[in-house]
This record gives structure tokens, sequence and C-alpha cells, in this order.
């Protein structure tokens, strides 16, 4: 993005788009290699012994043997584990990494990578041309790219591709919220429950990712 910066001749309002635009572009053009592919998220913070991360590794391994890349951030954690296992079968392991203020380093796993400035343009691209969504317990970046997408295809933004949130244990009290609290005050409507799948079945998941609308392709 240097020449981004350069050429902006220090307006910083247009250095800002010229990287945005950049970004853009060339996440686009990046998932544009891939026919079929899935989107994976999750802490970076869980080790790789985790059975959360074991179980991110298998999923990922099972979806790449069956043609998927896997798209998912390009640190440690749930990511290196989801890349892990599509490494372990030849498959594609696409890390979308984001700039920190604090070290991130990419994961020996990533056969193909991007690097982003803003949290924005990294989801725009990261939600740009999945076949479903996978979500592991992570922090608040998890839920924050979690109500990204749950948003999007609420509205209708994105084509209705299935959203899995893997491990009751974790995302049940976040539902036990949108049934006590949003659903009894009006902010969201019963079908809107009926957006995701929460599971801990990676069979499930495989199956639903199988029959998703977008699966033979872009």
């Amino acid at each position: 993005m240097k020449e981004c910066r350069e050429k902006a001749d220090n307006d910083s309002v247009k250095a800002r788009l010229c990287v945005v635009q950049r970004e853009l572009e060339e996440g686009f053009k990046l998932m544009q290699k891939y026919e079929k592919s899935v989107t994976i998220f999750g802490s970076a913070r869980l080790p790789e012994s985790n059975p959360y991360s074991l179980h991110a590794t298998e999923l990922a391994k099972r979806l790449a043997e069956e043609g998927y890349a896997i798209i998912t951030g390009g640190g440690h954690g749930i990511m290196g584990a989801a890349h892990k296992g599509a490494s372990l079968v030849g498959g594609d392991s696409v890390g979308m990494n984001i700039e920190l203020p604090f070290e991130q380093t990419m994961n020996e796993y990533i056969s193909d990578y991007l690097e982003f400035h803003h949290f924005f343009t990294r989801k725009v691209v990261m939600a740009y041309s999945a076949e479903a969504f996978i979500y592991f317990p992570g922090g608040f970046g998890t839920m924050d790219e979690f109500f990204e997408i749950l948003t999007l295809k609420q509205t209708k933004k994105i084509p209705n591709v299935p959203i899995f949130l893997y491990g009751s244990e974790y995302w049940l009290p976040l539902e036990t919220f949108f049934r006590e609290v949003l659903l009894k005050l009006g902010t969201i409507s019963p079908e809107d429950i009926q957006l995701y799948t929460i599971t801990d079945d990676i069979d499930e998941i495989v199956k639903g990712v199988l029959q998703s609308p977008l699966r033979k392709g872009k």
C-alpha cells in the first residue's frame, strides 16, 4: 500500500481511499481464484491443544477434501487450526491477515494470503463469496464478524448461505439473550433465530456446506 500513500501527496483522505480501493480490488481478485470456499472465524488465543482448535482442524480437513478453500484470518488459534486441517490434505489455506498494534504472526499452514490495514475491507472480502460461514468460540473480533454476517443475511444483502455456530456451550447463552431480551423487546423477529445453526456435530456442518445454494461455484 506504500504507493497509495505516496500518490496521495500527504492528503489523508486520498490516502485512505486509495488503501481501501486497493484492499478491495486485491481481495476480490484473490477470492476469484477459488471456485468453492468456506470462511471460518474464531479466537486467535486458543492453543492448538484446545478441543475447539482440534475440532476446527478436523472440520477444515473434511471440507478441504470436498474441494473447498479454507478462508480465515492469518493468525494462530482457530485460524491456524483450520489452515492446518486444509494443509493436511493438500487443500487451499487462504489467510486474510490484519495489521494490529500488537504483534501477530501468520501461521505456517497458509498457502495464499493478503494483508489488510482496515478491518471493514477484510470483512467485505471474507464475506464476498463463501458457500458457508462457520464460527468457533472467540472474543470481541469473532462477535463483530458474526453480527456483521448475521445482519447481512437478515437484510438479504448476501445470499441465503448457511451460518454454523460450533460449540453449543459457548453459543447457547448468546441465543438465550436473543430470545429473552431482543425477541421479547421486539427488536428482532422470531424468524431471525433461524438464520443460524448452533451445533456440536461436524458431520452436520459438512452436510450443510455441501447443500449450500452456492456450492456449484461462482
